[in-house]
């Protein structure tokens, strides 16, 4: 069966999961719109939420902060993004995560992409990957790095020599202007891999660049569009949809239903 949980917060990681009936979750470790290192406000630190998820047959994500920007050519964006991306891999590890997700980022607008790949490969070439990474396909930007297709291939061209995966997030990709029909198909073919999935609607229309996700049946995507390919995906699937427990409970329990 396929296993399904949401966001929530890391601080009693295993209460938040328990009020979604969530079988598995995704956290941030400290504040996602900061440079801060990562934090562990969970009881007992890192060990403690480590031992609770174990106990409590719980598998964990970790997301790393928004503000990391790895392909860009802005030294002052770029240098502190590896770093936060390796100290967010070290934490992860520390509480047994299954892995790192990572937005795909960009560079800007006056940059080829290009000089966006060329950082992407540096950056992994580097990271001492303790925990899967897995970037993560974006709804908008005019020279995004996994927005489009056709830029998931060239980036796949600089880092598939890794083992680096792909978490496809269903409202991005819909955003984005990626045909959610075939979707899956094409990334496989391009990356080999999804190693993750975040279900999510949209508040806006196909191809609107705006990345803000709606609960599951409520948004502007077709609901069996957007199950058949959370199907075709074949992998962990998180949510991160609006509202408080109770309505992820009822986005878990709706995918949970439809997906078996």
């Amino acid at each position: 069966m396929t296993k399904i949980g949401a966001h929530v917060s890391p601080g009693n990681v295993v209460a938040e999961a328990q009020a979604r009936s969530a079988d598995i979750v995704q956290v941030f470790l400290g504040n996602p719109q900061s440079w801060s290192a990562p934090t562990f406000s969970h009881a007992g630190g890192a060990a403690g939420m480590k031992q609770a998820l174990l106990d409590a047959n719980i598998d964990a994500y970790v997301h790393a902060p928004y503000l990391i920007n790895i392909p860009t050519t802005n030294n002052k964006v770029r240098i502190p993004s590896r770093k936060a991306l390796q100290q967010t891999v070290d934490a992860a590890f520390e509480i047994g995560a299954k892995g790192v997700i990572v937005h795909g980022g960009h560079v800007p607008e006056a940059d080829e992409p290009a000089a966006g790949f060329a950082n992407w490969k540096k950056a992994v070439d580097q990271l001492d990957m303790k925990v899967p990474v897995f970037i993560e396909n974006t709804a908008g930007g005019k020279r995004a790095m996994a927005r489009h297709l056709d830029a998931i291939a060239q980036l796949w061209d600089h880092v598939g020599h890794t083992d680096v995966g792909f978490c496809f997030d269903t409202c991005h990709a819909w955003a984005g202007g990626i045909d959610l029909t075939d979707a899956v198909a094409k990334i496989k073919a391009i990356t080999g891999r999804i190693d993750l999935v975040h279900a999510n609607d949209s508040k806006d229309i196909a191809n609107s660049g705006r990345d803000r996700h709606d609960n599951i049946g409520n948004g502007n995507i077709d609901l069996e569009i957007l199950v058949a390919a959370i199907i075709a995906a074949d992998a962990p699937v998180i949510t991160e949809t609006p509202g408080e427990a109770p309505e992820q409970a009822a986005d878990i329990a709706l995918l949970r239903a439809r997906l078996g």
